[in-house]
């Protein structure tokens, strides 16, 4: 039972999966909870995707075989950037609902409006993932019961005890943000660039104001604002080449910048 929710845990309770159900990753008998309205909590897995037809169907196939294992309420949003292939076809007819781009805005701006309908959706708790397979569905379940446990954000951290498949350019980069974020901020975190997160609503109220991205902007303002941030370490897949910046030392500049104008 949560810290947070105990007094607010449905009358009639389904008995908690064993824990050889849990290492199998079988959450058929998750205990539902209400929120504040007394309502079934809302959740909300989004998906920003950009021509990603060859994935999009495949990821939401594998979230909902996990999801439809509990009984927990959610819904899939997928955040279409403007794609000009069948990226948004693939995820209606996979039962997903699409908010669509006219144009391709990028990766920050349409992270602001995800966040925007999570809000007018009315979602307790936001899942947020990729479109190309890169973060494997079955850690969701654990991200979620970690908000429910008392966590405000939570991380899917693919370094630490976690396992990254990637270029060595892109992991050192990495590894030498997160060095330099959780000195700034005096608490370790080991990815502060994932984009496998799980937060509650008032986070998703936090400002993003970065074009670049998201990630590390919200971590540094939950962080900032005394919120709870957890990690839970993931083995991710090997993906296609980021479309989020051309090399390195472009990451490095406009991540530098973004960290740089949150803390000025």
């Amino acid at each position: 039972m949560t810290r947070r929710f105990s007094k607010l845990i449905e009358s009639k309770i389904s008995l908690k999966p064993s824990k050889k159900e849990k290492n199998r990753n079988n959450y058929q008998a998750e205990i539902n909870v209400l929120n504040s309205e007394g309502n079934f909590y809302k959740i909300i897995i989004t998906i920003p995707a950009y021509n990603e037809e060859k994935h999009i169907g495949k990821v939401i196939q594998e979230i909902n075989l996990v999801m439809n294992k509990t009984n927990w309420h959610y819904q899939i949003l997928v955040l279409d950037d403007g794609s000009t292939d069948n990226t948004k076809e693939i995820a209606i007819n996979n039962g997903a609902k699409v908010i669509s781009n006219k144009i391709n805005i990028g990766l920050a701006k349409t992270f602001q409006r995800e966040m925007d309908f999570c809000k007018n959706l009315n979602a307790d708790i936001i899942v947020h993932t990729d479109a190309d397979g890169q973060y494997p569905p079955r850690y969701i379940p654990m991200m979620i019961e970690s908000i429910l446990d008392g966590n405000d954000l939570v991380l899917g951290s693919r370094f630490g005890n976690g396992i990254y498949y990637g270029t060595i350019g892109k992991k050192l980069g990495n590894l030498f943000f997160a060095k330099v974020f959780s000195l700034l901020l005096r608490k370790k975190v080991h990815d502060t660039t994932t984009g496998f997160r799980a937060f509650t609503k008032e986070i998703a109220q936090l400002p993003v104001k970065s074009k670049f991205t998201y990630t590390q902007e919200q971590l540094i303002r939950a962080i900032r604002s005394k919120k709870v941030v957890k990690e839970i370490f993931i083995q991710s897949r090997e993906t296609r080449k980021s479309r989020l910046f051309r090399n390195i030392f472009e990451y490095f500049y406009r991540a530098a910048i973004t960290i740089l104008k949150v803390f000025i």
